[in-house]
């Protein structure tokens, strides 16, 4: 059985393919033309306590991978997090990498600028990781047997926490996941305390597709994370 997507996003098959070569258990791309992308279908399930592990070891493996460069993209095209397009240049600094082409240019269009130009970024350094990039808790699928899967990748080379965090902005990582991705690849101290420095970016991704509320958290976190 089949599962096909209409209008997917231009780099979604690509991404799939990246996520792949790192590890990581993706649907199969069965076919693929403009408009149009074929995958194999998951039965889903629940995780189970052995996928929650499974998951945590699968994102380790994923962000060790690596990337070119921060900001490198699976393959040349336009970089869409959900239907929300930016500029993916590519650097060697990440954290001013996420200030200036994550951040800002999404605070610019919804009337934040001035609250996020004072917000400090200010992580460890690390060599730029293979990031699913919009790895919500509703983009990890479980199949019948309780085994993680990724799906909607907006894959492209940032800091790993990045991943972390857009776990557990709309849900929470469990805590299965966080023993055995820290036991494979242990994160750097205070890795938590940085968590709403990266949900930043996708509240302000929400905040342009859909205002009202997000508009509000991602001021008020903004705020939060000022200098």
């Amino acid at each position: 059985m089949s599962f096909v997507k209409r209008d997917p996003a231009p780099l979604e098959a690509a991404g799939l393919r990246w996520l792949a070569d790192g590890g990581a258990r993706v649907p199969r791309i069965l076919a693929e033309s403009p408009g149009r992308l074929e995958l194999e279908r998951i039965e889903t399930g629940t995780l189970s306590p052995a996928g929650e592990e499974e998951l945590g070891r699968m994102l380790a493996t994923l962000h060790a991978a690596g990337a070119p460069r921060f900001g490198a993209l699976p393959a040349p095209g336009r970089f869409l997090v959900g239907r929300c397009e930016l500029d993916s240049p590519e650097d060697d600094d990440w954290n001013d990498y996420y200030a200036q082409h994550r951040l800002l240019p999404l605070a610019r269009r919804v009337g934040l600028a001035a609250e996020v130009e004072r917000v400090r970024v200010d992580a460890p350094a690390e060599p730029p990781a293979r990031l699913h990039g919009d790895l919500w808790t509703g983009n990890v699928l479980a199949g019948r047997d309780g085994r993680p899967w990724l799906i909607d990748p907006a894959a492209y080379g940032g800091h790993r926490e990045v991943d972390l965090a857009m776990l557990d902005l709309f849900g929470s990582i469990p805590r299965r996941t966080a023993a055995a991705y820290h036991e494979l690849a242990p994160l750097a101290d205070g890795w938590r305390d940085r968590l709403p420095l990266w949900q930043l970016f996708p509240l302000l991704v929400h905040a342009v597709l859909f205002g009202g509320g997000y508009l509000a958290q991602a001021h008020d976190l903004a705020l939060r994370l000022a200098r």
